[in-house]
């Protein structure tokens, strides 16, 4: 059997002719005879016949010739990019000296069946550093703090607010040392006079002082049900975290402030009391990356020659991880750096390209010029010179992007560390790309040329810029908005599954996301026009339905179908499975189109009862229900926990 041949150009004989007699209606209306005895017909039939020869024959040209034909044009496969993430590691126990998780820790997901484990490196050295209670006060919303010892504390308990509390009463914690990025626990013995509140939301929040001011802390747990009761309260305290002064008084500073209570959340009936405080360090949160590291790879010997390919054995290469190379030779070992090509590469520079994707590491060329003279581009290693490729990341992909607390195999063993954790999924990870991708946006980038004009154009080089995006939309302000003229550049990460809640939670772009598309649109953008670049507002919708299954049909069966469609309906991200691009940006959701998306699912033989309530994605709150929601022209809707009830027909 042999090989399909790719098609560059899917037009025949009969495509060809039809696309110029359409030209010529617009172009020379008044050439009406179109039959094939006119003469013009005649000429334009038999350049459509050459052109589908030339398209047959290049038709067949070898996908690794097409590959590069396109590297001529500067366009080439990128490499897969690697998922990031924070990791947490967990201390045995609390302890007196700095514990430190160096650069090069990995950490892996547990192995299933003969699936490989999906492996995490540290890129950022951590420091756990000890901490104790130093000082511990009150400052009521516009007045200074009153702060007292530890000493204080074991005589008389130590008002937290004010009488009763008001938005922005703080209690004061100050911890011995700056614990940036570590979490800090803290052993309250506390209580509070008056009505229970709710010990899942109660109107405080916990921040940290650093360089910027007041920075809010993440909590992990608050047993203490925000200090009405005896219990420990584990906080994560950002970067940035410093010893300040606080009332004349040193000390890295931790506070809890009362917020405004929202309607659903009861208020501070008065004033917690704390007698007792304890404070430790318990573990601290850092970054990975996706991949394992290669310490060192024998490439191979120099012949000496122009242009010498050597190839990588650990491939593929996460994309920027491998930088430089060691060439051994005779006068002693000399650094080659990577390069993204020979073109301004002098004779003597030490450089070299890789090809992320086959690993393959290539030195610089000898080419022949005009006049007849041949000059080389990039430095040559000597013969007999061994190659080594120095330390560089296997891996990458979307085989990266993890699930929250999956990374919990410690591969590099690290004294005092029980265990360790990522809170939050690994996203970012995308495959290599594939032939059919870098043909399509050859084609792309032939159109645009790196200039963005048309709104295609600047999803196109956002596209290109940030690979990890699901979605990329470019809309203008209209005229009669703030800002008239503005073009706003919209990017919906892509996320593994839509109705997974805590997947759905990527769905706001990273900064790093935001600057990379940023910094292409800022070289590509015309002069004068403003653009912003953002992620895209999303409304909540919750759809309650209650629908009849065909005789037979199986209940649960019916309800995945069902919500299955309705998720699908309202994404904010293409559906491959059908190359549905997703709900239109801006468009207001009517009834009548979940009524429709619900009659066609699978097995529904009618649809009884059918309502849409718009939902806070934040809070969680409903609102009444409603034929219609409208949405701004940045707006995306969001599926929140859709209830569907299936009955049998009878």
């Amino acid at each position: 059997m042999s090989l399909p041949s790719p098609h560059l150009d899917d037009r025949r004989f009969q495509d060809l002719v039809d696309d110029a007699k359409r030209f010529i209606q617009r172009r020379c209306p008044e050439w009406t005879d179109h039959n094939v005895s006119d003469p013009g017909v005649a000429l334009i039939e038999a350049f459509a016949q050459m052109v589908d020869q030339l398209s047959y024959r290049l038709n067949r040209v070898p996908e690794k010739i097409h590959l590069d034909f396109l590297n001529l044009l500067g366009v080439q496969p990128t490499a897969p990019q690697a998922a990031r993430t924070e990791l947490t590691f967990r201390l045995s126990a609390p302890q007196d000296t700095v514990v430190t998780v160096p650069v090069g820790t990995e950490v892996a997901t547990p192995r299933t069946g003969n699936a490989p484990a999906c492996v995490f490196t540290v890129d950022r050295e951590l420091e756990v550093v000890p901490s104790a209670l130093l000082h511990i006060g009150s400052a009521p919303a516009g007045q200074a703090a009153e702060l007292a010892t530890e000493e204080f504390l074991a005589g008389e308990p130590v008002t937290c607010f004010a009488e009763p509390p008001v938005p922005g009463d703080g209690l004061l914690i100050g911890l011995t040392q700056a614990v940036p990025r570590c979490a800090v626990t803290l052993r309250v013995d506390c209580s509070m006079d008056g009505a229970a509140m709710d010990p899942d939301r109660p109107p405080r929040i916990w921040e940290a002082l650093c360089c910027e001011g007041w920075v809010t802390c993440e909590i992990e747990s608050d047993s203490t049900a925000g200090l009405s009761r005896t219990g420990e309260i584990v906080l994560h305290v950002p970067e940035g975290h410093t010893l300040h002064l606080v009332g004349h008084r040193r000390a890295g500073w931790l506070r809890c402030r009362v917020t405004e209570a929202a309607p659903d959340q009861s208020p501070y009936p008065s004033s917690p009391e704390v007698r007792a405080v304890e404070a430790y360090t318990i573990g601290g949160t850092t970054t990975a990356v996706a991949g394992e590291t290669v310490p060192h790879d024998e490439l191979g010997i120099s012949d000496g020659t122009p242009g010498q390919t050597f190839t990588a054995h650990q491939t593929p290469i996460v994309s920027g991880s491998l930088r430089t190379v060691t060439v051994d030779t005779k006068s002693g070992p000399q650094s080659w750096t990577a390069v993204p090509s020979f073109a301004d590469s002098a004779p003597d520079d030490r450089h070299m390209t890789v090809d992320e994707v086959s690993g393959a590491v290539r030195f610089g060329p000898a080419i022949r010029q005009p006049d007849g003279g041949v000059r080389q581009y990039g430095a040559i290693p000597e013969i007999g010179a061994r190659i080594t490729a120095d330390a560089y990341q296997r891996g990458g992909g979307r085989t990266g992007n993890v699930a929250t607390s999956t990374l919990s195999v410690l591969r590099t063993p690290l004294a005092l560390v029980a265990r360790v954790e990522n809170r939050d999924s690994a996203t970012g990870g995308v495959d290599a790309e594939s032939v059919d991708n870098v043909r399509q946006r050859a084609s792309r980038w032939l159109r645009t040329q790196d200039r963005a004009v048309t709104a295609h154009d600047y999803e196109t080089i956002a596209a290109t810029a940030c690979r990890e995006a699901g979605r990329i939309e470019c809309v203008a302000e209209p005229a009669e908005s703030q800002t008239p003229g503005l073009v706003r550049v919209l990017v919906v990460p892509q996320v593994e599954d839509i109705r997974d809640e805590a997947s759905r939670r990527s769905l706001v772009p990273t900064q790093t996301m935001l600057t990379s598309v940023t910094r292409a649109i800022e070289a590509a953008r015309p002069i004068g026009v403003m653009v912003s670049v953002s992620g895209p507002a999303y409304q909540g919708v919750t759809v309650v339905a209650e629908v009849e299954a065909v005789t037979g049909a199986d209940s649960r069966e019916v309800q995945e179908n069902v919500l299955r469609a309705l998720y699908e309906c309202l994404s904010p991200l293409p559906i491959a499975r059908d190359d549905r691009p997703g709900w239109p940006l801006g468009r207001a959701l009517r009834l009548s189109d979940l009524y429709a998306v619900t009659a066609r699912s699978e097995d529904v033989e009618s649809v009884i009862e059918l309502e849409m309530y718009p939902v806070d994605i934040i809070t969680g709150e409903r609102q009444p229900a409603t034929d219609r929601i409208d949405v701004g022209p940045a707006t995306l809707f969001l599926s929140h926990r859709h209830q569907v009830v299936v009955k049998k027909h009878l």
